[in-house]
């Protein structure tokens, strides 16, 4: 990358700026505030504990190897993808010129140098990079998850509650690790308004963000999960 090439904007550091808080302060109210008692994942992290103790009374618990094999499928999909993604953004590197001129022709597109392009690029890698880590732990959490279910004692092993409580725990890992990762590609795909504009950047990363509040805090799945649907 020729750094001499660096002409970053005040509306770009801004857009970078507005976009990372939102990010950051969604992913603080979301998982760390009050309110993360009444969202859509603090009440499946409920269920998942009532999956477990309903999985003790099993005594053959192919549904229970069958329910976690296909959470291990979806979270394996979008590591698998990932890698995809960021084998293509490198090659996309080389081509830098090229974008640039594709991206002008659009109506309102900003000007862009090759050294300021190649940085959105490597946002994106970066995002995609931490989407990638997140994802293989939630995988691994969810392969411990299913040896926690294969070792869970009978119901009357005075052990048994708290194996239950162990295989949810991990569960609600595996997922917590799994959203961090969805949450990542949320706002990656608002990073490529970047590409187009600043401000088109900076109204996406607020888009997404409302996206997500309403679909973890006042989506039709939490009112069915709630009762109130």
């Amino acid at each position: 990358m020729d750094t001499s090439m660096l002409e970053f904007t005040v509306l770009d550091v801004v857009a970078i700026c507005w976009a990372f808080a939102w990010w950051i302060g969604y992913t603080i109210f979301a998982d760390a505030s009050p309110r993360r008692r009444n969202s859509i994942s603090a009440h499946m992290a409920r269920n998942r504990h009532r999956w477990m103790e309903q999985m003790l009374k099993r005594d053959i618990r192919m549904v229970d190897t069958s329910i976690a094999g296909n959470l291990i499928t979806g979270i394996s999909f979008f590591s698998s993808t990932t890698i995809l993604v960021l084998i293509g953004l490198v090659a996309l590197l080389g081509y830098t010129q090229k974008a640039i001129e594709t991206v002008a022709t659009l109506p309102f597109a900003a000007v862009t140098t090759a050294g300021v392009w190649e940085c959105k690029v490597v946002l994106l890698v970066v995002i995609f990079i931490y989407a990638f880590f997140k994802f293989t732990w939630a995988f691994r959490l969810s392969n411990y998850c299913s040896i926690l279910i294969g070792a869970a004692p009978d119901p009357s092993d005075p052990d048994a509650a708290r194996a239950a409580a162990r295989a949810a725990r991990m569960s609600m890992m595996s997922a917590h690790n799994f959203n961090r990762g969805i949450r990542a590609y949320f706002f990656a795909l608002s990073a490529l308004a970047w590409f187009y504009h600043p401000v088109a950047f900076i109204v996406c990363a607020a888009w997404v963000t409302l996206v997500l509040y309403n679909r973890e805090f006042r989506s039709h799945a939490l009112e069915i999960l709630t009762g109130h649907h």
